[in-house]
Parts: C-alpha cells; sequence; structure tokens
C-alpha cells in the first residue's frame, strides 16, 4: 500500500515555472515505477511523464524539453519541474505510483496557467 500527496499547484502566467512535489508513504517505495498524470477539463487523464524505479524517464511529447522528473528515493519523493508552462498545461496533476498490476493516485493538484 502506498499514499500519495501531491503539492506545489497553483495560479502562473504563461511561460512560468512550477515545481509539483509528491509525498509517498509506505513501503517498498524504491520498487515503484512513478508518474504524473493530468486531467483537464472535460478530457481524459494523461500521461505526463514517467520515472523507473532505475530513475530512467519518459515524457509524453507535448512536455519535452519543458518538464522534468525526478524522485529522491531515501526520502520518499517524487517531483516533476515545469518550465516555460502555456495555458494547455492548465489541468489537476496527479502522482501515480505503479507496479504490476497495482495502481495507487493522489488527489490531485491544480495547475493554472492564465494571465
Amino acid at each position: 500500500q502506498v499514499q500519495l500527496v501531491e503539492s506545489g499547484g497553483g495560479l502562473v502566467q504563461p511561460g512560468g515555472s512550477l515545481r509539483l512535489s509528491c509525498a509517498a508513504s509506505g513501503s517498498m517505495f524504491t520498487i515503484y515505477a512513478m508518474g504524473w498524470y493530468r486531467q483537464a477539463p472535460g478530457k481524459q487523464r494523461e500521461l505526463v511523464a514517467r520515472i523507473a524505479s532505475t530513475g530512467s524517464t519518459n515524457y509524453a511529447d507535448s512536455v519535452k524539453g519543458r518538464f522534468t522528473a525526478s524522485r529522491d528515493n531515501a526520502n520518499e519523493m517524487v517531483y516533476l519541474q515545469m518550465n516555460s508552462l502555456k495555458p494547455e498545461d492548465t489541468a489537476v496533476y496527479y502522482c501515480n505510483a505503479h507496479i504490476a498490476s497495482l495502481d495507487y493516485w493522489g488527489k490531485g493538484t491544480q495547475v493554472t496557467v492564465s494571465s
């Protein structure tokens, strides 16, 4: 069982930056693949970034070169650094922990990009 709590969302102007954090608690954090997803109003939840237990990452094409995912296994934290934000990045961002057929989700944090 893994509990996930996101933080760091807010209102930012286009071109700005935000850093999301995800605090994980539970057992065996290091073996989980961690991910960031987002869901905009009226749209399906989509993968933003994934970071494997090894630290390797992959990103949605829409955020490549702008977003960076990282993890701190010692402190059971996952981060998403978001730069050059665009209005279309506006969404609720969710932290995910995945292993085998199991998925755990946080409650999400709102990111709004608007002038």
